[in-house]
C-alpha cells in the first residue's frame, strides 16, 4: 500500500514530515521509537510493571502487533523515525481472544501473572472493539524528545484523509485520558470508558465521515 510523500507545509512553524511506510529494515527502529513513548502510558504500566525493561518489552509487545497484523498491518513512519503508528486495515476482523493470548504469551514466556494481565486486556478490547469495518489504530507514539512538534498528526493524515475519501470510519483505544484531547482534535469521539480488571481504564474512541 503505497503513500504519496508529504510536502512541507508553506507557514511558520515546524515543516510537515514526508510520512511513509516503514521499511523492512526500520522495523527496529521504529519499534524501539514506540517503546520509549510509552513508558509512561497506564497501560504499558499494568502490562510491564518493572519500570527497568519497560520499553524494551513494550518494543516487543509493538513489534509483535505488526506480525500479527499480516497483511492488514499498515506501519507509517518518516525519515528520522521520531514517531510511528500502526494501523490495521478493514479486512477480517481483528484479532480474536484466543489469538491474542497465544501472541501475547512469546511477550510473557512462563510469567503466569503477566499472561493474565494480557487476558483481561485482551478479553476487554475484543468485547467492546468496532464491528462494522474500519481502519483500527493500533498504536501511534511518539519519541519523547520529539513531542509537540506536530509529528502525532502528521502521522495520522494520511489514513484519515484516505478515511474520509473512502467514507470509512477509524477507531483506536486511547489508553491516556491526556491523549483524549489529541484524537478529538482530529475528529474522534469517545464512545465508551473501559476499566480493566485491576487496572487503568480505556477509552474507545470512533472518527466517522459524513
Amino acid at each position: 500500500m503505497s503513500l504519496e510523500e508529504r510536502q512541507p507545509d508553506l507557514a511558520f512553524g515546524h515543516p510537515r514530515p514526508n510520512v511513509r511506510e516503514a521499511r523492512i529494515d526500520e522495523r527496529r527502529s521504529v519499534c524501539d521509537v514506540l517503546g520509549r513513548a510509552f513508558f509512561d502510558d497506564p497501560v504499558a504500566e499494568y502490562l510491564f510493571p518493572e519500570a527497568r525493561t519497560r520499553a524494551e518489552r513494550y518494543a516487543a509487545f509493538a513489534d509483535v502487533a505488526i506480525d500479527a497484523f499480516g497483511a492488514t498491518g499498515l506501519v507509517l513512519t518518516e525519515p528520522e523515525i521520531r514517531t510511528a503508528a500502526i494501523w490495521q486495515a478493514p479486512g477480517p476482523a481483528p484479532l480474536g481472544f484466543g489469538r491474542q493470548l497465544r501472541v501475547l504469551a512469546r511477550l510473557f514466556g512462563v510469567t503466569r501473572s503477566g499472561i493474565r494481565r494480557a487476558a483481561r486486556l485482551g478479553e476487554l478490547m475484543s468485547r467492546h472493539h468496532l464491528h462494522e469495518p474500519h481502519w483500527y489504530l493500533a498504536v501511534l507514539g511518539t519519541d519523547p524528545d520529539a513531542q509537540r512538534c506536530g509529528l502525532a498528526s502528521a502521522i495520522l493524515a494520511p489514513v484519515l484523509e484516505r478515511c474520509d475519501r473512502e467514507r470509512m470510519p477509524a477507531y483506536l483505544e486511547s489508553s491516556k485520558a491526556a491523549n483524549i484531547p489529541f484524537y478529538a482534535k482530529h475528529g474522534f469521539e469517545v464512545v465508551d470508558e473501559l476499566q480493566i480488571p485491576g487496572g487503568p481504564s480505556l477509552w474507545p474512541m470512533v472518527r466517522r465521515t459524513g
